[in-house]
């Protein structure tokens, strides 16, 4: 006859052997198209299931205590007066603090392994003006935009976003992009705060009024994958949708040398 203990161990391995599985096991995130996308992957994975085994574990709970404390047939008035219970007290304490101090530290590894503590002071001639404050988003790319392979400029709209090829001297309503290439995005709103989504890839930045941000990233894998605005804009804001299409870099030049300006063709 087993103990209450190895009872207990017993159903809190059995939680936590769910857990893990499901997590590792049941993919909920879109496809990974970008250097970012299997490092924010990791985060999400270990909260989900952290939130699994609370989640089933404080379900369980809740059925073992409706069943044990249930009111018995013939049972007159309330039930045993309980009050205080050190030990458990400093257990509810002390797992929560450990949990939270765990995910503030991996947070902050995933968020410097994407590039977020990297020195935001980027050279700008790439791009043009020098004397322009341009703030940076998250980027594990290079911090020169001059030995960035592709650099783009992007503006938002109401409800739209246009894709400027400085090198080209051409605007396209389709972002094309090279795979496996450092790409640099300069993006400026002309009206409201708009937001630079693609799920795809891992990356949201948000676009705002007066201040040029620059974004970069490394697109993985050939396809198309939506654009999407993530910040309320206006009335037709959910309609505010472009496509990114990643290709090879063949394919990208020639459709590159199809739509840049004739004087430029050599």
């Amino acid at each position: 006859m087993l103990s209450k203990s190895s009872y207990l161990i017993f159903i809190i391995s059995g939680v936590i052997g769910i857990s893990f599985w499901i997590g590792f096991n049941v993919n909920l995130l879109p496809t990974e198209a970008s250097i970012n996308a299997p490092i924010y992957d990791e985060l999400f994975k270990i909260l989900f299931i952290i939130g699994l085994i609370l989640f089933i574990g404080m379900s369980l709970l809740v059925v073992y205590s409706l069943i044990k404390f249930r009111k018995r047939k013939g049972q007159i008035g309330d039930g045993i007066a309980l009050e205080g219970n050190l030990k458990l007290e400093i257990i509810w304490t002390v797992i929560p603090s450990i949990i939270v101090l765990f995910v503030g530290l991996y947070s902050y590894n995933i968020y410097d392994r994407m590039g977020g503590m990297n020195e935001l002071n980027h050279d700008h001639s790439a791009m043009g003006n020098n004397s322009e404050k341009i703030w940076a988003g998250i980027s594990q790319s290079n911090n020169n935009l001059s030995l960035i392979d592709t650099n783009i400029e992007v503006s938002a709209m109401q409800f739209a976003f246009l894709f400027n090829y400085p090198k080209g001297d051409f605007i396209s309503g389709e972002l094309h992009v090279p795979v496996n290439k450092e790409i640099s995005v300069k993006m400026e709103s002309k009206d409201v705060i708009h937001a630079f989504w693609i799920p795809e890839f891992r990356i949201k930045q948000d676009i705002i009024p007066g201040q040029p941000t620059v974004l970069n990233f490394t697109p993985t894998k050939v396809g198309k994958y939506p654009i999407i605005c993530a910040e309320l804009c206006g009335p037709y804001h959910g309609g505010m949708r472009a496509s990114i299409i990643v290709e090879e870099q063949s394919d990208y030049e020639n459709w590159f040398n199809q739509n840049k300006k004739d004087e430029l063709k050599a």
